[in-house]
């Protein structure tokens, strides 16, 4: 699993901030409807309770506390608050819903062993709690649904924030690749420019030392036809055909050359 920064908590998602806001109003509304006479006097101290939940909750969802401390002091007075309500009138166990809430939170602010950490430790209130008031095995029974979504929401925010950084670590590999790619293509093209110019030059050595060397048979051939032309005319004759062949052949290959050296 990879750890996510303390100092960056996460931005609850759309679906999650809903879910959370609801299970908020469930909560406050069958408090306020509650109709057994026993609990009517304590109204006003639940309302106050459960509105002092809801605005630290939403503030420190909105604005999470910059320090580590400062989220753990939060996590404590919550929790302190949701055993406050169940002392005053176990029979709301319904109220242990909260720490689900909590446990939400805790993925949002915490990573890795901290986060897992003060879920566990949300778990043992809530089935600590209800197991005191209602005994050992109702309050196990009532605790199952609670204590799933204990594990169910902060395993989607890991889940969520697991698949949105390889999301981005994918991005950057692309991005990566795509650089390299590009510094690749330039790379081959000025090979391609050099291996090029190479080529040229060699054809251009290639074509001055050919061209001298026939050049030079050339003027030897006419010599000896001009010396001959004076002394045997006759044999003069062969020694013109080999200067047409070898001049013939010193364009042709003069041609090719100059064909390779083309772009």
């Amino acid at each position: 699993m990879q750890a996510n920064s303390s100092s960056q908590p996460l931005k609850p998602g759309l679906v999650g901030a809903i879910t959370v806001f609801v299970l908020l109003a469930a909560a406050i509304a069958r408090t306020m409807v509650w109709t057994e006479t026993d609990i009517r006097s304590l109204l006003p101290y639940y309302l106050g309770l459960e509105s002092a939940f809801l605005v630290i909750f939403t503030l420190t969802l909105w604005r999470p506390p910059a320090r580590r401390p400062w989220r753990h002091l939060t996590f404590v007075i919550q929790s302190a608050i949701i055993l406050s309500l169940l002392s005053l009138y176990s029979h709301l166990d319904f109220l242990t819903s909260f720490f689900i809430l909590l446990s939400y939170q805790a993925a949002l602010f915490f990573t890795g062993r901290t986060c897992w950490t003060w879920i566990g430790f949300f778990v043992l209130l809530l089935s600590g709690s209800l197991m005191f008031y209602k005994g050992t095995f109702k309050g196990l029974s009532l605790s199952m649904t609670p204590l799933v979504g204990c594990i169910i929401f902060p395993a989607y925010i890991i889940a969520a924030n697991e698949i949105e950084t390889a999301r981005v670590r994918s991005q950057a590999i692309l991005k990566e690749l795509q650089d390299k790619n590009q510094r690749l293509k330039e790379y081959t093209g000025q090979v391609e420019e050099l291996t090029a110019l190479e080529e040229r030059n060699r054809l251009a050595r290639e074509l001055n030392d050919s061209v001298s060397q026939t050049l030079f048979g050339i003027i030897l051939i006419i010599d000896s036809a001009l010396i001959l032309l004076k002394r045997e005319p006759e044999r003069a004759r062969p020694k013109l055909k080999k200067l047409q062949g070898s001049t013939l052949s010193a364009l042709t290959e003069m041609r090719s050359l100059i064909a390779h050296l083309r772009p």
